[in-house]
């Protein structure tokens, strides 16, 4: 009797062993995860950032589209409120100032002076070490400082507003009151013409140039206004401002004075304000 309920308690044990082992493995396998199908990732293009514009591939010259549908103000407009815009974040100067003062003085970007030099704003040499155009202003043959590209007249612009004493008043100004610049450019001699103000700010309010100040300092009206043009900034040359000297330019950029003067063919160690030397 007692082998017989020994036999059976060792067949109880085993029989639990087995199912115990038997649910285990089930168990495993229904807990494998199956294997991922291989997929194809799509590429999608990494989109532009602020870092991207340093980027040289990036570094091309402003491009002036032609767009049927605009007036000759409107296109102007399209073309350079970016760049306007840009200066205005960099040295305060409202872009619908720039921007009706770069209508005004360029025809639109049409007239003979802005097609030959890229000089939008009328700034005349006056010890400009670049290149040069000579147009009939107020004389015959007067001297105008050409440029590369027209970013970098609108730059020759803002230092030129910036840099000089007698428009220092004017930075005092809150950035969007295009009145009080308007008529403040002409009290301090940047014109001669006594209804300068009067055209400037008919320009702003006729074409709401006063939206692209709104913008840059956030209080745009929802207006679908172009995306503004970064300006880059060229390694290959240099920007000169108040205080540089040659000798200083050629030490920064491990270079040497008379490579500066060959490469920009300059005749003398003079510089000027805004001008643009090239470094290669």
């Amino acid at each position: 009797m007692m082998k017989r309920t020994l036999l059976l308690s060792l067949l109880v044990i085993a029989f639990a062993l087995h199912s115990c082992g038997a649910k285990k493995n089930a168990s495993k396998k229904s807990g494998e995860r199956p294997q991922p199908k291989e997929t194809v990732q799509k590429q999608v293009p990494h989109p532009v950032s602020e870092k991207d514009y340093d980027d040289p591939k990036l570094k091309e010259e402003t491009k002036v589209v032609e767009v049927p549908a605009l007036s000759a103000v409107e296109q102007y407009i399209y073309n350079f409120a970016g760049i306007a815009q840009e200066e205005m974040r960099l040295y305060g100067i409202p872009a619908s100032i720039t921007l009706a003062q770069g209508i005004l003085e360029s025809g639109s970007g049409k007239g003979d002076l802005t097609r030959r030099s890229n000089n939008h704003f009328g700034i005349k040499c006056n010890g400009w070490q670049g290149e040069k155009v000579y147009h009939d202003d107020d004389t015959a043959q007067e001297c105008f400082r050409k440029y590369i590209d027209p970013k970098y007249s609108f730059r020759d612009h803002s230092l030129f507003l910036y840099e000089r004493s007698r428009y220092a008043f004017l930075f005092d100004y809150k950035r969007d009151d295009y009145k009080s610049w308007a008529r403040g450019l002409k009290r301090a001699g940047y014109a001669t013409d006594p209804r300068y103000p009067q055209k400037l700010i008919s320009l702003i309010e006729r074409y709401d140039l006063h939206n692209y100040d709104l913008q840059v300092i956030g209080k745009s009206e929802g207006k679908d206004l172009p995306r503004p043009r970064k300006i880059t900034h060229d390694k290959n040359v240099h920007h000169v401002r108040s205080g540089d000297t040659l000798y200083g330019i050629a030490e920064k950029y491990h270079l040497s004075v008379e490579r500066i003067k060959k490469l920009n063919n300059l005749k003398s160690n003079h510089l000027s304000i805004g001008q643009i030397l090239k470094l290669k």
